[in-house]
């Protein structure tokens, strides 16, 4: 049994009985919550193109021990659902299992535990047979292309030295499941989702990756070397994934897609679902993002890092030099440079402490005190220029921005 396993489970494993077949090398994991739509995710996993390796995926019905009983009972009529499916549908290449999980502490339930509980079932079963696997994060409401499967595997095989991806995604922008508002409020996010990213990219900083739950993977080693999925109940992706890129050699997987529901949800605090409620519920009038000001100011502190090395004294907008003294900045630049041997492991070990989080918290920072938001449009038009392409009008917007992210390794 790995450390792993011997220290840092939260539930009691193993929760499937079966022992896993001597090919496994993919473990989707899905986490259910009062899941209306499950069917559909497994139907399109089970779908897709099966690849070499055999497939299994795990289904973690959840919910805390205090939540109402009517979301016990829609947890218990979605599991039924699921096995009458599954007696339906079954095939070679392909196993779904369903953990039932619904008396979790109030303090710890929510997505991140779920998540967790079924990623640390997939590292019981590919230690079981001492095989470094993949274990993919997937939702109960979101569905796939044909050759996700497939991608997936040859992915890290194209790729041994990646601990985790970034796994390419679209929302649906148009259908008859949801109001055209509702639509309109899922183009304007996601081109925020992918203004920020590619702004960061811009600036230079390393880790300038999506960090969408459904739309993850990553290895069991490197799952267990990083301490394993967290139990946040919002973020919980944006957390785990920082770990991943910690290690090095973090990759994008943009041959294949994941489609996230743009659906409305007042479960968390952040995230898609707040943002959709936000946006058709009017608490947010209109759709905005960060100023690109925010960034370009940060460019400006990313360009100075080979002067930083030798130097303490740097040349920086007030928005850099306020927030850094939030930070402790100066001390810690200080241990960072003391820790160095090279000027590669100096920008290293400071990109390892000035992450994702600490950028994020500046950006935030920007906003409040500098920069206010701007419309997202707007800002992503001047992005563009930025990057020397062409502007685009509003309705091509996120279709430029997809196309980048989709060739960008």
């Amino acid at each position: 049994m790995s450390y792993y396993l011997q220290n840092q489970l939260s539930y009691q494993h193993p929760c499937i009985l079966n022992t896993p077949q001597q090919h496994l090398s993919i473990v989707v994991v899905v986490p259910c919550f009062n899941e209306t739509h499950l069917i559909k995710s497994l139907e399109s996993l089970n779908n897709c193109t099966l690849p070499i390796g055999l497939v299994e995926v795990i289904t973690v019905f959840n919910c805390s021990i205090a939540d109402d009983e009517k979301i016990k009972q829609a947890n218990l009529t979605m599991l039924n659902e699921a096995l009458v499916w599954l007696n339906n549908n079954a095939k070679k290449g392909i196993d779904f299992y369903f953990i039932e999980a619904n008396n979790l502490p109030v303090k710890d339930a929510g997505v991140g535990l779920a998540r967790k509980i079924g990623m640390d079932e997939a590292v019981v079963r590919f230690e079981q047979l001492n095989k470094d696997g993949v274990i993919a994060c997937f939702d109960a409401d979101s569905t796939c292309a044909a050759n996700y499967l497939v991608e997936l595997e040859k992915h890290f095989e194209q790729h041994p030295k990646s601990p985790a991806c970034s796994i390419y995604f679209e929302h649906p922008l148009q259908g008859n499941e949801f109001s055209k508002a509702n639509y309109q409020a899922i183009e304007a996010y996601e081109l925020h989702l992918r203004v920020y990213k590619n702004a960061l990219q811009f600036c230079g900083f390393p880790f300038a990756f999506h960090t969408i739950g459904s739309s993850m993977a990553v290895k069991s080693k490197a799952y267990q070397k990083q301490g394993g999925m967290n139990k946040r109940k919002a973020g919980e992706d944006f957390y785990f994934l920082q770990k991943m890129m910690a290690l090095g050699n973090f990759t994008e997987l943009n041959s294949t897609a994941i489609f996230p529901s743009p659906r409305v949800s007042d479960r968390v605090p952040f995230g898609t679902g707040r943002a959709m409620q936000n946006y058709l519920t009017n608490e947010q009038h209109a759709y905005t993002t960060y100023a690109l000001q925010s960034f370009l100011d940060l460019k400006q502190f990313v360009e100075q890092l080979d002067y930083l090395y030798h130097n303490s004294e740097l040349n920086l907008p007030l928005s850099v030099l306020e927030y850094l003294k939030t930070i402790s900045f100066d001390e810690n630049i200080v241990k960072i440079r003391q820790n160095s041997t090279s000027l590669i492991h100096f920008k290293q070990l400071f990109f390892n402490w000035f992450n994702a989080f600490k950028v994020l918290k500046f950006v935030h920072f920007a906003r409040d005190n500098y920069y206010s938001d701007e419309d997202v449009f707007d800002v992503a038009n001047e992005l563009l220029q930025q990057l020397n392409k062409s502007t685009c009008k509003q309705a091509n917007l996120l279709a430029e921005f997809r196309k980048i992210d989709m060739n960008h390794f």
